[in-house]
């Protein structure tokens, strides 16, 4: 007998439906599986067969082909075992095969007949429109993800037996439903606020400008004056993800197996801070099946590198490329695949090995060519992509005694939030432009023009601090940035000024 059954695999972020056929005849009991099935997917006939039995199900003996079609795409993972399993029962009667024809069915099998959760339920569940399917069966953790797209009825199972009584109708579990709304206000909470950080007023209105830009940051100063703990505070004054955002961001993380089993919906931006020990492939994505990096992980929100040179060279130049295109194409023999990689950069470093070469309180114990070569270490083209360069000093005694709480971050997002809903007006006819640090050359000429005495101010900047042309577009963006918080429609001169001091690391740190 022959039956079909449907899942759903992932090429990159993007989900294709796979059918599953599965022909019994009576024979020597044998089971083949064709269809480019990888890793997981080979392995599942043992979980299977013990799922089966341990439900009360009787498995059948003789001969057993299964073909995952279509054939030439790779299938891997472990969400096939409920699938797999439906179409040995729809064999033998047990499921009437008229009622799998509208189902895509997703779930790990635990020796048991439990259902486990799997990876990727969210895009699978984006296109379902597009498989022409009306319902999806997937584990029960995976049930409030898959829901929220709203593109099919959703079924969640923790059980084999669960499952088959959906398939043959005779369940009395009701489908998942989620309130968009509702689902945003539970799980857009920070756990970390600016009113905590004491002192460094110049540095939080420098993240505020990045905030509103959508400009890259880097920080220098001493150890403990606070580097890393306004970095992780950074995405609590960033503008709330719209729907779109944040299911462009939960779906990278559902497709890495990162997305916490309760949220389904992430609904803050990410922040990712991977150990400077991190490999060129695990920041931008690879493997020999390429999965996404750190770069992907962080789309939509902030990657931050806390001790920037002594991240490896090689591992910082790739880099580049997603910080100028908002992705990342990866490439191996076997395929091609690109990933989203839209995220904001606040990298943070000592200003020489010691760590206190700026710090009036210690001395520094680093010799000329040591600061040099330990700065030398991040290369020019990298610092041009860095809008926005900020020292960091030392926090004194007595602004660490200060009792008075420094301005919320909800104050804060509010000016960042005006700004972008500017910036939003002004890109209208620029849907892959959302903020004033993607601005183009053209966008920058129509949207950033400058006056004569701004002119002077850069002409005089570019011969003092030796600035390159993409640092001379850098300095426009974030004045631009300046003048929207400002509620100016023009970039004045004091704009342009606040602007440039954000460069002077270019030729004090001689990169």
């Amino acid at each position: 007998m022959l039956s079909k059954v449907y899942s759903a695999g992932l090429e990159g972020v993007n989900a294709f439906q796979i059918t599953i056929e599965t022909h019994h005849i009576p024979s020597t009991p044998r089971h083949i599986m064709v269809g480019l099935a990888e890793g997981a997917v080979k392995e599942s006939f043992s979980r299977i067969v013990s799922a089966v039995k341990s439900s009360g199900f009787t498995f059948p003996g003789g001969k057993i082909t299964q073909n995952l079609a279509p054939a030439d795409l790779r299938k891997e993972g472990s969400s096939f075992d409920l699938p797999l399993a439906a179409g040995i029962l729809a064999c033998e009667g047990i499921i009437p095969p008229k009622r799998l024809e509208d189902f895509i069915i997703l779930g790990e099998l635990a020796l048991d007949g439990q259902v486990r959760t799997v990876k990727g339920a969210l895009p699978i569940a984006l296109g379902m429109k597009r498989f022409l399917k009306t319902d999806i069966i997937v584990p029960k953790e995976n049930a409030v993800e898959a829901a929220i797209p709203a593109t099919a009825r959703v079924w969640g199972v923790s059980t084999l037996s669960e499952a088959i009584a959906i398939l043959n109708g005779t369940t009395e579990l009701e489908p998942v439903t989620v309130n968009i709304k509702t689902l945003f206000m539970e799980n857009r909470v920070y756990s970390h606020d600016f009113s905590e950080v004491k002192g460094q007023e110049h540095v939080k209105r420098a993240l505020e400008i990045a905030a509103a830009g959508g400009h890259n940051v880097i920080m220098i100063g001493p150890p403990g004056s606070g580097k890393s703990m306004l970095a992780k505070r950074f995405p609590s004054i960033l503008p709330d993800p719209t729907l779109e955002e944040a299911l462009e961001t939960t779906k990278i993380h559902s497709i890495a197996g990162l997305l916490p089993g309760s949220c389904g919906l992430l609904a803050t931006r990410p922040f990712r801070s991977p150990h400077h020990t991190i490999s060129d492939s695990a920041l931008v994505g690879g493997g020999r099946y390429p999965k996404p990096g750190e770069v992907s992980l962080a789309h939509n929100g902030v990657l931050f590198l806390d001790e920037f040179p002594e991240f490896k060279k090689n591992v910082l130049e790739v880099m580049r490329q997603p910080l100028e295109d908002g992705e990342v194409t990866i490439s191996r023999a076997l395929t091609s695949l690109t990933y989203p990689a839209k995220f904001m950069l606040i990298s943070a470093m000592n200003p020489c090995p010691c760590g206190y070469s700026t710090d009036p309180g210690h001395s520094c114990i680093c010799s000329e060519g040591q600061i040099q070569a330990y700065r030398g270490r991040i290369s020019c083209p990298l610092m041009d992509r860095i809008d926005i360069h900020v020292d960091v000093p030392a926090v004194s005694f007595k602004e660490l005694q200060n009792k008075r709480n420094g301005e919320s971050s909800e104050e804060i997002r509010k000016r960042v939030q005006t700004a972008r809903v500017k910036q939003t007006a002004r890109f209208a006819d620029y849907p892959e432009v959302h903020c004033n640090a993607h601005m183009n050359t053209q966008m920058i000429r129509t949207f950033a023009p400058l006056d004569e005495p701004c002119n002077i101010l850069l002409e005089q900047a570019s011969i003092q601090l030796g600035l390159s042309a993409r640092a001379f577009s850098r300095i426009q963006k974030v004045a631009l940035t300046i003048a929207d918080l400002a509620g100016s429609d023009t970039i004045l001169p004091e704009h342009v000024s606040e602007a440039i001091q954000y460069r002077t690391l270019d030729k004090t740190m001689e990169f």
